[in-house]
């Protein structure tokens, strides 16, 4: 492998427990690192938790343990929370460990020995959240916006590092690189924050008031400011300064952290690296804030906060890999909820992608044995291949712009037109003819290779389902330069006879806090459900009343669910001399991949209607036991389309 890749979230301070923030920056993470892994690249990944400060200190008195044991149960949290996400990381760094402990004192030695430390006493306005000296004009309404309380003043004598020395050469350093800082408004962002002095940076505290942290090697009555600290994770993790792993990773290290944190990584760490006499990484990338479904950033006392672990429990954490890389564009601040994944998990993942699998597996299993047949193609075919074999030279290229929703819908994109290839080309009607058994077996073979390329593509972002996808249609894993080569889904493969629906259909559970209004409109439901009780003895009808309707036999050609909901499907019917289209309410009890070739009972002159912006031109039979068992009404012997039920 010539290429390398080192991708870094930040690590994690242990004050409190994992939330949708962590989740988010580290699923990014996560999923480049697995996508340049597919793509040939040399990677290496780390996360990790940050576990010295004041912070951490008064946490643990707070919960009245040592603060190591403290730290011992917050890190574990976090180890065991990005196992449930199915976060792949090579490394989990924890700055208590002795290996990081001994490079941090290693570089504030040489940096002290080259006289970039000095002590001296310095008063100030003192934020205890971010455990820094702040200046007046970082303040918005009298604090930190990421504060909760306003800075104290404070008076301290402190070892500082000469920061200010360093601006200069950094300004011209982020000119120079444009994408040193993306994306772009981060990087004007801290151009803006160089344009004047910085000062310099406040590297110690004292034992007396913090003793949680690293002593200073020539001073022991200090210990290391956390951020002086905690950026070199990023060193200790790959053996600087003389490991292979920092010769091979280093010089390709991508670091991934929410905007909160952009001066210190920005400003503190690369002033920091110039000092020591150490190269600068590849690039800094920033996200922005995950908001409420509110539209304001998330918090306990807004009751808007989303739990990612509570969400990858009830939809899978593949479906909430998916969300956070698909909804939210990375740089920006975005909004997640609930409903949002269930939206999202329904359109694309439930409808699009497992409702065709299920589909051409139906159909090979029926018609095929179940064998994945040989592949004829002809000029039909030509917009499917061509699209699909095109697919991973856009989706790179999206994601070397971190335009990682871009890439997703690129994909899904793909999915949708081999829904369409599948409707237009109908083999359910081609397996009627041995005539066209050939062209059967290509459009089957496609629709195959177009969901091996989707499994692929798809893995970064959600591994276990891109397994499950070539599992059902028995497939081994590919490499992702593999998906711009059509027609390597081995003909004469045996797909297994069972497998789990891939995306069961998911239902957002309806809270007591509902809005007034939902309410109002689910006592209605109710009240209209108890009068129907009431009634369940129709009116009696004559025999002329009951001539007035026409049922005929039609025979089911096409089915699909009808976007945006969990009832409908849309049925096109054969009558023999016609078609019909009808929304019927059958899809929580029917797939429609079962429905074709199957003969109904259709009321034939029920005046049309238009159901979700369907014209619907009938009406089927179904028998409903009142326990949710709904079945269709068929026939005991076979009859033609279009025959009169008397």
């Amino acid at each position: 492998m010539s290429k390398a890749l080192y991708v870094t979230t930040p690590i994690y301070y242990v004050n409190d427990v994992p939330h949708i923030g962590h989740a988010y920056t580290t699923v990014i993470a996560d999923f480049l690192a697995r996508f340049h892994h597919l793509d040939g690249c040399d990677t290496y990944s780390l996360t990790g938790t940050d576990e010295h400060g004041e912070k951490v200190f008064q946490a643990a008195e707070a919960a009245g343990e040592a603060p190591q044991a403290f730290c011992d149960r917050i890190s574990r949290r976090f180890s065991e929370a990005w196992q449930v996400l199915g976060v792949g990381n090579d490394d989990f760094i924890r700055t208590t460990e002795e290996r990081h402990k001994e490079v941090v004192r290693q570089i504030l030695q040489k940096v002290y020995d080259q006289g970039d430390i000095y002590h001296a006493e310095y008063q100030g306005l003192y934020s205890v959240g971010q455990e820094r000296f702040v200046t007046e004009k970082e303040l918005v309404d009298g604090k930190l916006p990421e504060d909760r309380d306003p800075p104290v003043e404070r008076i301290e004598a402190n070892y500082f590092f000469r920061m200010d020395n360093y601006r200069e050469w950094l300004r011209g350093y982020i000119q120079e690189h444009e994408d040193f800082i993306r994306p772009v408004g981060y990087r004007n962002e801290v151009l803006s924050l160089l344009s004047e002095s910085i000062g310099d940076l406040s590297i110690s505290r004292p034992v007396e008031r913090v003793p949680w942290g690293i002593p200073l090697p020539w001073d022991e009555n200090h210990v290391t400011y956390v951020w002086f600290d905690a950026l070199i994770n990023y060193l200790s993790a790959i053996e600087y300064p003389g490991g292979d792993k920092y010769a091979r990773y280093w010089p390709a290290a991508q670091h991934f952290i929410g905007k909160d944190i952009l001066k210190a990584h920005a400003v503190f760490w690369p002033t920091m690296l110039k000092a020591a006499g150490i190269p600068l990484y590849q690039h800094l990338n920033v996200g922005g804030y995950l908001m409420g479904s509110d539209g304001r950033k998330m918090s306990k006392s807004l009751g808007n906060v989303v739990n990612p672990f509570e969400l990858a429990e009830k939809y899978g954490p593949d479906a909430v890999r998916y969300y956070l890389l698909k909804e939210v564009v990375y740089g920006q601040d975005g909004a997640v909820s609930e409903s949002g994944l269930v939206k999202r998990y329904n359109a694309d993942l439930a409808n699009d992608l497992g409702n065709l699998l299920s589909r051409v597996r139906a159909l090979l299993l029926r018609h095929l044995d179940g064998v994945v047949p040989e592949l004829q193609l002809t000029d039909r075919d030509s917009e499917v291949v061509e699209v699909g074999t095109g697919l991973l030279e856009k989706v790179r290229a999206l994601i070397q712009e971190l335009r990682f929703y871009a890439a997703l819908e690129e994909i899904m994109q793909f999915v949708r037109l081999l829904n369409r290839y599948f409707n237009d080309e109908e083999p359910w009607q081609l397996a009627k003819d041995p005539q066209n058994r050939e062209r059967l077996g290509t459009v089957l073979y496609n629709i195959v290779e177009g969901l091996r390329i989707v499994s692929v593509l798809l893995e970064p972002a959600m591994p276990q389902k891109a397994a499950e996808i070539r599992a059902s249609l028995g497939l081994e894993r590919f490499a992702l330069e593999q998906t711009a080569v059509w027609g390597l889904a081995p003909a004469g493969t045996q797909i297994p006879q069972e497998a789990a629906i891939l995306f069961p259909k998911a239902e957002l559970e309806q809270k007591d806090e509902e809005e007034p209004s939902a309410k109002l409109a689910a006592g209605k439901k109710e009240g209209a459900q108890k009068e129907q009780k009431e009634e369940e003895i129709p009116e009696q009808i004559t025999i002329d009343e009951f001539a007035k309707v026409q049922l005929r036999i039609a025979e089911v050609v096409e089915a699909e669910r009808v976007p945006k909901t969990d009832k409908l499907l849309k049925l096109t019917l054969d009558l023999g001399d016609e078609r019909r289209t009808v929304v019927a309410g059958i899809a929580e009890s029917y797939q429609p991949e079962d429905l074709p070739g199957r003969k109904l009972v259709l009321v034939a002159n029920l005046k049309p209607a238009k159901l979700r912006g369907i014209v619907s031109e009938g009406m089927i039979l179904a028998a409903h036991d009142g326990q949710g068992n709904l079945g269709l009404i068929g026939l005991e012997q076979d009859m033609p389309p279009g025959s009169i039920v008397r």
